[in-house]
């Protein structure tokens, strides 16, 4: 039985460890993410960060709709001057990019302020990418509280000054439980990417014109 009791405590190590980086990393985030567009200082760009359109039968995924909501509100606020939307596009089928830039034109905002990244295959690459291939330094990150606090941190440590503006969350879902998990494991894996690894972008894609609104 020693080796059941073996396992049972590294689990519960393991267990332990991914909380404490999760709290860690959320308290990391405190004081820069805003819940109210009007809180929200301007700053002339926000990064989107994609998410597919649609889950599992062609349901809505709630999680792309409040982050598009969210960055129409920013730009009809007058808090940016321009948006990029940074996703995966990793095959013909999956265009994250493409979907949020068409879904912010029927929304108002105009095609020529807004600035696709067709390679932000992880969050580390649309906010490593952000800075170097956009130029961006200083700016707003627009997604979920909980992906807010890895992005923010990534930007932190890349050296960028950046905040975040929270998009509604979905909350007591089985879509929530499953991003909560998820979470778990990509703030471990974003540690080890900065410190360990030293993970850059899988692409780079030369400095990108961004086109401002003034």
């Amino acid at each position: 039985m020693k080796w059941l009791k073996r396992l049972v405590l590294f689990f519960v190590l393991g267990v332990i460890v991914l909380l404490a980086n999760y709290a860690y990393i959320a308290q990391q985030s405190r004081g820069k993410i805003y819940t109210s567009v009007d809180a929200v200082p301007h700053k002339r760009a926000a990064m989107l960060l994609g998410t597919t359109k649609y889950i599992s039968k062609g349901r809505k995924n709630w999680f792309y709709v409040y982050r598009i909501r969210a960055a129409v509100a920013l730009w009809k606020a007058h808090k940016v001057d321009a948006i990029i939307v940074s996703g995966d596009n990793g095959t013909r089928y999956y265009n994250e990019t493409k979907a949020m830039y068409q879904d912010l034109i029927r929304a108002g905002v105009p095609a020529r302020y807004i600035t696709r990244d067709f390679a932000g295959f992880r969050t580390l690459d649309s906010v490593v990418r952000s800075g170097v291939d956009f130029g961006l330094k200083d700016f707003i990150i627009i997604s979920q509280p909980f992906h807010l606090e890895r992005a923010l941190y990534i930007a932190r440590a890349k050296g960028f000054q950046a905040v975040g503006y929270a998009a509604k969350d979905v909350k007591l879902t089985k879509a929530a439980t499953r991003m909560f998990l998820r979470e778990l494991a990509a703030r471990m894996k974003m540690m080890l990417d900065l410190y360990v690894l030293h993970t850059e972008p899988k692409y780079w894609g030369g400095e990108l014109k961004v086109r401002y609104k003034r």
